[in-house]
């Protein structure tokens, strides 16, 4: 049976062959946001490896697949990636169609460029599909557009950890502080405070809006809007859990009259001054 999607005459799906392994992102939660060909690879697979990041309900569009968990969680007992990594590696040999599921894109901040090295030292052959990533989606589910001509003409994604789970000291952050016009942050609630302090001895600010949120697209998402000297602060005071994208700049302004998701359920916009997007925050 051909498990792949329908398509107009003329197109055709890639087909997931037995020894493969094609490394796919799951966008970062609401299932709307999968892509057609993660639908494909999922319809398609014998054995899927998912991340804790991949939303529940996504697995769904596989029902014919194994599933086997393989979620990296900071600071909770997980999987040693060079074993992640092998197993992909031992799957394929094995004959299976294997599907490497992982939340957002799996070459943003998901360690699939380590994953498909090894698979290619190993003779494996792979495919990537790019997912949608949680610092793009997950900001505009909040209403926070990454970039916005009024506001800014560059955007900074950083990693809030590095391979230890510390601050990660190969980052510039003064040169990011000097030269981002707006600052998206991945895993970085553990370190905000330090990494805030940091924004700041570099001229960033204290006064500067900052929105934090959690659960990206699902449901049950929640957005803080604070500033940058109040950001540890406050994600303390409303008990907010990772996983959560951080965005600083100008651009959360915008989420006064672009918060889409409180109109859809009946709030009234606030009022924004186009202006103030133009307005440098003040200092101290």
């Amino acid at each position: 049976m051909d498990d792949r999607l329908p398509l107009p005459a003329g197109h055709a799906w890639p087909e997931l062959e037995p020894g493969w392994v094609w490394l796919c992102g799951a966008g970062p939660g609401d299932p709307g946001l999968l892509t057609l060909h993660a639908i494909n690879a999922m319809r398609q697979a014998d054995v899927i490896v998912y991340d804790a990041l991949v939303a529940e309900g996504i697995l769904d569009w596989a029902p014919q697949a194994e599933k086997i968990y393989a979620g990296k969680r900071g600071g909770k007992p997980s999987a040693k990636q060079r074993d992640i990594s092998l197993h992909l590696v031992e799957l394929a040999r094995a004959g299976k169609r294997v599907l490497r599921l992982k939340g957002g894109d799996p070459f943003v901040f998901g360690r699939g460029g380590e994953e498909a090295q090894t698979l290619v030292q190993h003779g494996i052959p792979i495919r990537i599909v790019p997912g949608i990533t949680a610092g793009i989606a997950g900001l505009a589910y909040a209403g926070i557009p990454v970039t916005h001509r009024d506001v800014n003409q560059s955007v900074t994604f950083v990693t809030g950890h590095d391979r230890r789970g510390d601050t990660p000291t190969a980052l510039d952050w003064a040169g990011i502080a000097r030269g981002s016009q707006v600052i998206v942050i991945y895993m970085g609630m553990k370190h905000i405070e330090e990494i805030a302090a940091k924004l700041i001895a570099a001229g960033r600010a204290p006064s500067e809006p900052v929105a934090v949120t959690t659960t990206a697209t699902l449901e049950e998402q929640r957005t803080i809007e604070t500033t940058l000297g109040r950001v540890e602060a406050d994600i303390a005071a409303a008990g907010l859990e990772p996983p959560a994208i951080i965005c600083i700049g100008m651009a959360v302004a915008l989420r006064q009259a672009l918060d889409w998701r409180a109109q859809a359920a009946g709030e009234a916009p606030r009022n924004l001054d186009p202006l103030d997007l133009r307005r440098p925050a003040e200092a101290g």
